[in-house]
């Protein structure tokens, strides 16, 4: 292990030589019989200086003055004056403007500065390790800065690059199904379609988690009272409920919250995707809405096997697919992340719990 290095300056030459042998063995000590010489030498030294000891009453030079001109080439290192005066004036400006560490008389006690010069290197060792973690973590601020520059890079580039292509293949394959076609050929028309609709689902919810992330979702809250999800419900979702003989029942309070109506009503839609895609057959999905203090809870909840605890921690992170849970691999495991990003932004959270019949999901919107 590397020696700290300490500078001893005192005016008297037996006074240096008697702190070398007090600390030769633990420490690399410099030594300098005035304020000019002790400059020098920390010039000539390239090395840091972790403690520098110096008396005050110094020809030409005092010791604050010196500990002052110090400031600026060596900002971390510790400080402590000796001086045989312990006027009130000499310890102020010894505070104010030498930055000391601790002040002591003349005869010193070895054993006090032996235990006050520990503690000093003690200090100067702590200050060093904060000094590398506040570069650290300048280091990791400027990391995330960058990830929040790719990510708005990111939303530019899917916007256009992806959007705009998008669009075309709509476009030109909805003029093609319109068209005199063969059956042969409005089925693969009819496939393009289909596809591309998937490929635009996915770029807009990439989009959406990405805005909410980087705090860029626009949110237009008002004051609304919910009394039914199910009227925007897509055929996807409404196919599954029929094709799965399934029953979706709602009981909402009538009950005024703070909410971007767009988007909670995105929310719990998607929750009842999820209850019905993961319920039983011929099972009912019950939505429903209940005062918890000063917030309304909505809850959705499903006939239909538990969710391991392992999954819950994870099951809202980005592309999460559990092949146990799902069954296959058809989605995206983008849906919960969006709901609970939509959420955060109305500082909420999704919340589950398994229940004797299935699993229930709720979220908390306040009254108002």
């Amino acid at each position: 292990m590397t020696k700290h290095t300490i500078l001893c300056v005192d005016d008297e030459i037996d006074n240096v030589d008697a702190l070398e042998r007090l600390f030769r063995k633990q420490f690399t000590v410099l030594k300098a019989t005035s304020g000019k010489e002790a400059l020098d030498i920390l010039a000539k030294n390239p090395g840091p200086v972790s403690l520098i000891i110096t008396d005050q009453r110094m020809p030409e030079m005092t010791g604050v003055e010196f500990l002052e001109k110090t400031l600026n080439s060596h900002p971390d290192t510790v400080r402590i004056l000796l001086t045989g005066y312990t006027d009130l004036e000499s310890v102020i400006m010894a505070v104010n403007k030498g930055q000391i560490f601790r002040y002591l008389t003349k005869p010193w006690d070895p054993v006090d500065l032996g235990n006050t010069v520990e503690r000093a290197v003690e200090h100067y060792n702590l200050g060093q390790e904060l000094k590398k973690k506040n570069a650290d973590l300048a280091k990791a601020l400027d990391e995330l800065k960058s990830l929040d520059v790719a990510k708005s890079n990111f939303m530019i580039l899917i916007n256009h690059e992806l959007k705009t292509p998008l669009t075309s293949i709509l476009s030109f394959s909805s003029l093609l199904a319109e068209s005199n076609l063969n059956d042969e050929d409005k089925l693969m028309v009819n496939r393009i379609s289909k596809s591309a609709d998937k490929l635009k689902n996915l770029v807009d919810d990439v989009l959406l988690v990405v805005r909410a992330e980087t705090n860029q979702l626009k949110i237009e809250k008002q004051s609304v009272a919910f009394n039914q999800f199910d009227e925007g419900l897509g055929k996807d979702v409404t196919d599954l409920i029929n094709k799965k003989q399934q029953r979706l029942t709602s009981k909402l309070e009538p009950l005024n919250v703070q909410a971007d109506v767009r988007l909670i009503k995105q929310v719990v839609q998607r929750l009842i995707h999820n209850a019905a895609k993961f319920g039983d057959e011929a099972s009912e999905i019950q939505l429903e809405s209940l005062r918890s203090g000063n917030c309304l809870r909505f809850l959705v909840s499903n006939k239909g096997p538990q969710l391991p605890a392992s999954v819950i921690s994870k099951i809202t992170k980005p592309f999460y697919i559990d092949e146990d849970v799902m069954h296959h691999s058809s989605g995206t495991g983008l849906g919960l992340t969006i709901c609970q990003s939509i959420l955060k932004s109305h500082q909420s959270q999704l919340q589950f719990k398994n229940t004797d019949q299935g699993v229930m999901v709720f979220f908390e919107l306040p009254l108002g």
